[in-house]
């Protein structure tokens, strides 16, 4: 386990230092905000909602239960079981982290944005991928881009995103299989 940590950090590093790029260094911090992306989540809900009525409602209702399950879970249950400090709040690590971004007081893993963002994405492969083949790379290309954000600005560690993937795919995949049980066939 502890050479697991210690590639780990040690990738963390390399993500974080080895690759410091000033253009980086100004659009992953707004890339990884969730207010970044309000102008999307919006564009997004009046699409579902002008364009498939009934069954856009039912894939907002699938996005907003989808969203909460995976924040509820990666927040409040994994994070606080775990308890794995962020490396930008770690003690021996804190002065050599090139940190951009507030560091905040939460614990590191999962992380939430690679959770709450990998869920969103398979959820909309899931549903509208069917009908919009051409969105799939650029969703899941969507999510990995905001996670490796957050190893980059420093309040993540890799395995933090890696897991929070695979936990966010899980809760998508969870809640789409969920709604066809409920709902038959709802997507567009």
């Amino acid at each position: 386990m502890s050479e697991l940590l210690q590639l780990d950090q040690n990738l963390f590093f390399l993500i974080n230092e080895d690759l410091k790029n000033p253009i980086l260094d100004v659009l992953l911090p707004w890339w990884r905000n969730k207010y970044f992306w309000m102008p999307f989540y919006l564009f997004l809900l009046s699409f579902l909602l002008l364009n498939y009525d009934k069954k856009g409602l039912i894939i907002i209702l699938g996005l907003i239960l989808t969203i909460g399950i995976s924040d509820l879970t990666s927040s409040h249950f994994i994070k606080k079981t775990v308890e794995r400090v962020r490396p930008c709040n770690d003690i021996d690590l804190k002065k050599e982290v090139n940190l951009l971004v507030p560091c905040g007081g939460g614990y590191s893993f999962t992380s939430s944005h690679a959770t709450n963002h990998f869920a969103i994405a398979t959820f909309l492969i899931l549903t509208l991928g069917l009908i919009f083949k051409w969105i799939k790379l650029p969703l899941l290309f969507w999510a990995a881009s905001i996670a490796f954000g957050q190893v980059y600005v420093g309040v993540h560690y890799p395995l933090d995103i890696f897991f929070g993937a695979i936990l966010g795919m899980s809760v998508g995949y969870f809640v789409f299989l969920l709604f066809l049980r409920i709902f038959g066939s709802f997507t567009p």
